[in-house]
């Protein structure tokens, strides 16, 4: 069945860039459809002046003027906000009106707010979120405390990275004792002992992109990389000595974030010091996620993004949407002893089970394994990626060995598991030929020594001999006979 989904689009107005994204699809995880950003610094010149300078202005002007079009021709219903520049310059409300000319409403969003914001970017990624969400922008940090998929204590500090350059050329050691001040001041210091720091912004994911290339790291992903605090010690050690043709090759790595990275690893390694955290992690979804997020009925927030994303996933490209949720249903009394946690990397699997159809027959496994590995998911870790990948890639193909890449990103357990649901998968889809109604009339279960499958005498004639070769190899994978038995 068709679905359609409005567009909605945000224009964000921040300290370094303003950026268009134009969302659609389930507004659970909308699809960013269209993203663009213009690095405008419109936060540059206020240590200096207090004001927007012209050149800022007048490129973030234009910039708005093209957004609004684009919008407009898109049919996307708009949502425009400014963060600390705009908010802290003398000429903010200047910029605010010239932005009307384009039809553009500005919400100036207080330091609370977009603090606020944030948090909830990054609770709509990760809905498990236990620690502190620090978002750096260009003219100010948030620090936010997320548990129990809540918001509750959020802070801003003026340490934007364009001021950060400015703080940190005074004496040796005064930007280290000054961030440490702002920190204790405020109450902060070892808030996130023993937690994760959840890092939203350009400039610190620029930071986890450096440390991917330096380490070679096998998954291109930003959502989700983790950095330990003597990581990103090194990491503070290690740019001021790599030449900038060196942070240009970095894949994505824009020159604007390259010179600002020394400043930016400075501020997070002081920053995960002072509230003791465990690990700095990387999250993709910030502010204009967290306006979404924020807006929808609770009963959608409630939502598994990963399954939610997984399902829509499904939908656009297998060819019998309901079947995932069916096939998962109909193999999961062989896994009933397996951890919890894997239930639902399973019934994603089962959702993705047939993205790979209209690929040619030779790279089918190669087309679902792709989607697995590298698609736009949230609400899973870089292992559980890879088991997705290894479900996709054994069910499209019959392997019954880990693919190579992934050795380095799940452990050989966790592989083996995904390999046993994409061999069920497998058998699933070819005995049901992809259709509700045989999966609903039967049943696969196990015992110490069988697979079994229980047929109604009339769906006999589908146990044909490619079945049946299926539902031996899982057999064999699981160390027990094959079986059919009769229902009724």
């Amino acid at each position: 069945m068709a679905v359609s989904y409005p567009r909605t689009a945000i224009i964000d107005i921040g300290s370094n860039s303003v950026r268009l994204v134009v969302y659609q699809g389930h507004p659970r995880v909308p699809a960013a459809l269209f993203n663009e950003k213009v690095m405008a610094g419109l936060g540059r010149s206020l240590s200096a002046t207090g004001a927007i300078d012209a050149e800022s202005m007048a490129l973030a002007i234009g910039a708005l003027a093209r957004f609004a079009a684009v919008a407009r021709e898109m049919k996307a219903e708009v949502r425009t906000v400014a963060t600390a520049a705009v908010r802290d310059a003398s000429n903010g409300r200047d910029f605010i009106a010239a932005a009307a000319d384009f039809g553009l409403s500005v919400e100036l969003l207080s330091g609370e707010q977009e603090a606020t914001a944030a948090g909830m970017g990054v609770l709509s990624a990760i809905p498990d979120a236990d620690g502190i969400v620090g978002d750096l922008g260009g003219g100010s940090l948030e620090l936010v405390r997320v548990v129990a998929n809540t918001v509750t204590d959020r802070i801003s500090f003026p340490l934007g990275v364009l001021r950060i350059a400015a703080l940190r050329a005074q004496r040796s050691g005064a930007f280290d004792r000054q961030v440490s001040r702002m920190i204790r001041d405020a109450g902060w210091t070892g808030r996130g002992r023993g937690l994760p720091l959840y890092m939203v912004g350009g400039s610190w994911r620029a930071l986890a992109r450096l440390d991917m290339s330096l380490t070679h790291y096998p998954l291109p992903i930003i959502h989700g990389y983790a950095l330990a605090p003597q990581t990103v010690a090194r990491l503070g050690r290690s740019i001021a000595h790599l030449p900038r043709q060196r942070l240009r090759a970095v894949p994505g790595m824009s020159s604007a974030r390259a010179a600002a990275l020394g400043d930016a690893t400075a501020l997070l390694g002081i920053v995960m010091r002072e509230l003791g955290s465990s690990a700095g992690v990387a999250s993709t979804f910030g502010l204009r996620e967290g306006l979404l997020y924020a807006a929808l009925d609770p009963a959608i927030r409630a939502l598994d993004p990963l399954i939610v994303g997984a399902r829509e996933e499904g939908r656009l490209l297998g060819r019998f949407p309901e079947h995932g949720d069916l096939l998962d249903g109909w193999i999961a009394p062989l896994f009933a002893d397996e951890p919890a946690a894997y239930a639902r990397i399973r019934h994603a699997a089962c959702l993705l089970a047939d993205v790979g159809w209209h690929a040619n027959p030779e790279f089918r496994d190669e087309r679902g394994f792709e989607i697995a590995l590298h698609g736009n998911w949230v609400g899973i870790d870089a292992a559980e990626r890879a088991m997705l990948a290894q479900a996709l890639h054994s069910s499209l193909g019959g392997v019954t060995t880990p693919h190579p890449l992934l050795a380095a990103l799940a452990s050989p357990g966790q592989l083996d598991a995904a390999i046993r649901w994409g061999l069920a998968i497998r058998l699933g889809q070819r005995f049901s030929a992809g259709l509700a109604g045989p999966l609903h009339r039967t049943a696969l279960s196990m015992t110490a020594k069988d697979v079994t499958l229980a047929l109604k005498a009339a769906d006999r004639q589908l146990y044909a001999e490619t079945v049946a070769r299926r539902h031996a190899a899982l057999a064999l994978l699981l160390k027990r006979r094959p079986v059919v038995s009769s229902i009724g």
